[in-house]
């Protein structure tokens, strides 16, 4: 019986990999396929072949989600399922309505969530309803760790985008713009192929960490240390989700927030990109969907206030704001359920 949930956990787990694979093409590919620098099919190709190679590179992000939110030692394989199963409805649902929302909120705020239930006893004591719930089992450093970049890495793309297009406008001031859009469109090839790697690097180790998680929490691995089989196999089910492509974000992403360029693509996969790796090579798991959005609003703002659809920009953060207490939510009331 254990070896079959944590069976389900993996596949669970690994459908994650392919509904984020899918959810977030968007945040390598929109601008150059918006831009006209990509056919959407060759965009889709090479997203999910850097995903899948970006995704074999290190395990800092892996290592922070399974044993730096909680102690796998102190979980069960259930509760990792109930987390999945929440982040899992979460992005099938913002995939169909084409909210960018972020995969890295849905899987950290459904383990919160089960995490918390699973720690919750609630029962009947002198006729009044009782309920204890056990704090200590949360790795504090961790959590705060994982919550300054998730909150601090949006706010890094939008000064990287502002800044980065404020330096090409001015490095680049003399030069005809049709000539120019004709350059960026070549390099926007290399700066989208920076951004899916970086994708792949931060996001598939969020689903290796997990699997990892589950694999110690149910007594098949002595300690955390990710699996090669486990490496490769959340690799190429993040590049066979990210094949599959997801053309309801691309069109949220890059043409309803603003009016987008060949160098306005440029800067902000060139900016995304250095803010992923970055946060990446610390182990801090990011949303690679709220940094590429950001640094598409700082490229607008550099222009000028109003070329970015702030009603637009509002619903995406909308969607950032609510999905990590809903996910918490969701987690939470799986886990009561399957348990």
């Amino acid at each position: 019986m254990p070896e079959l949930l944590i069976a389900a956990v993996v596949i669970a787990a690994l459908f994650f990999d392919f509904v984020n694979g899918f959810h977030d093409t968007a945040n390598a590919i929109a601008t150059s396929v918006l831009t006209r620098a990509l056919s959407i099919p060759s965009a889709i190709a090479m997203a999910a072949g850097l995903n899948f190679l970006g995704a074999l590179v290190g395990t800092h992000v892996a290592a922070t989600i399974g044993k730096g939110i909680v102690d796998p030692s102190e979980v069960t394989a259930l509760v990792v399922l109930a987390a999945l199963i929440g982040a899992v409805l979460w992005n099938t649902v913002t995939w169909y309505w084409g909210l960018p929302s972020s995969s890295s909120h849905a899987l950290i705020g459904g383990l919160v969530g089960a995490v918390s239930a699973a720690e919750t006893s609630v029962g009947f004591q002198g006729g009044m309803l009782t309920y204890s719930y056990q704090y200590s089992v949360f790795n504090v450093h961790g959590l705060s760790k994982i919550g300054l970049a998730l909150v601090i890495s949006p706010v890094a793309g939008l000064l990287a985008g502002f800044l980065l297009m404020i330096a090409l406008m001015w490095i680049f001031r003399h030069f005809a713009p049709t000539k120019l859009n004709q350059w960026f469109r070549r390099l926007q090839v290399l700066s989208a192929a920076s951004m899916a790697f970086s994708h792949g690097g931060n996001d598939a180790q969020k689903t290796m960490g997990i699997i990892t998680m589950a694999l110690v929490a149910g007594g098949l691995l002595g300690s955390f240390e990710v699996p090669l089989w486990v490496k490769v196999l959340c690799a190429a089910v993040m590049a066979a989700g990210t094949a599959v492509g997801g053309w309801r974000i691309i069109k949220t992403v890059g043409r309803k927030v603003m009016s987008l360029a060949a160098i306005h693509g440029f800067a902000a996969e060139t900016s995304g990109a250095l803010v992923i790796q970055t946060c990446t090579h610390i182990g801090a798991p990011v949303s690679t969907t709220h940094v590429i959005s950001s640094c598409i609003m700082g490229v607008g703002a550099s222009r000028r206030l109003t070329a970015v659809r702030w009603r637009v920009a509002g619903q995406i953060v909308l969607a950032w704001i609510v999905t990590l207490p809903l996910c918490m939510a969701l987690g939470a009331i799986i886990y009561w359920v399957i348990s």
